[in-house]
């Protein structure tokens, strides 16, 4: 990638996500969602929209000149395969959440160069949530206005105390619930969106086991802050999620504090 300073870039990128997490608010407070159903059957709402336009104007007025990827807009998909880093925008990951009003959905957007995440912000606006994270930088958050860095935890002893597992609250499939069944002692946490990733950036929990379908912008902002907190976000043959592929598509993947911490599937 040229010459781009992370670091100076972050704050910028921070406030503009911010500024589409006010957007999506305003309408969750109106509570009138103009809900409709895309090709693939999932949910659209209006916040999906307002979202993404301001998400789109406000990196395309950074400046950079690389290409806006948005789930919003399937004809900016062939930009992601190209040889120029891009931005990827999940205007409102978690509709789903949205939509059942638990606060549990984010704003996601990530810059991707050469196959990696090199930096990347989530928003959960109705929880009063953001964590940011830039390649080499390190990962951060602000919770109920308090600013911290973020670190995974060291995982205790099974023996002394239960694997801390976060699952889907809208999309936990039998092929997931198999393979927590076979992990020994667990406790179970649940969490919509990307959150699930931030929680065990934080330290809350140990593993994100993820074996049903999810798309290249629900995961490249999050993983970029798991990994900048020390953790791990890998396939099943250990290797990390790659973005820019032939299909939009992530296979079955595994968040953790730790590779320690991954069973062989």
């Amino acid at each position: 990638m040229r010459h781009v300073d992370l670091g100076a870039l972050l704050p910028k990128i921070v406030e503009i996500v911010c500024q589409a997490g006010e957007d999506v608010m305003a309408v969750y407070e109106e509570g009138s969602l103009e809900q409709q159903d895309k090709m693939d059957g999932s949910p659209l709402t209006r916040a999906d929209l307002v979202a993404h336009r301001r998400l789109t104007r406000g990196v395309a007025g950074l400046g950079l000149g690389f290409p806006v990827v948005s789930e919003e807009d399937f004809i900016s998909f062939p930009a992601r395969c190209g040889e120029s880093p891009f931005w990827l925008l999940d205007p409102l990951d978690g509709t789903w959440e949205f939509i059942a009003r638990n606060g549990e959905f984010t704003v996601n957007v990530a810059l991707i160069d050469a196959g990696r995440s090199v930096l990347g912000v989530v928003a959960a606006p109705a929880l009063g949530q953001v964590y940011w994270a830039g390649r080499g930088l390190g990962a951060f958050c602000r919770v109920s206005g308090a600013l911290r860095r973020m670190l995974v935890s060291q995982v205790q002893d099974q023996a002394v105390a239960p694997l801390r597992v976060v699952v889907s609250k809208s999309h936990l499939d039998e092929g997931t619930r198999a393979f927590i069944d076979s992990l020994g002692r667990t406790s179970l946490l649940q969490a919509g969106s990307s959150l699930k990733f931030c929680l065990v950036a934080q330290g809350l929990a140990d593993l994100y086991p993820r074996l049903g379908p999810t798309c290249e912008w629900d995961t490249a902002a999050a993983q970029l802050v798991l990994e900048e907190a020390g953790g791990v976000v890998v396939d099943l043959q250990g290797q990390p999620l790659r973005y820019g592929k032939d299909n939009v598509l992530n296979p079955a993947f595994i968040g953790a504090c730790s590779l320690d911490v991954i069973p062989r599937v």
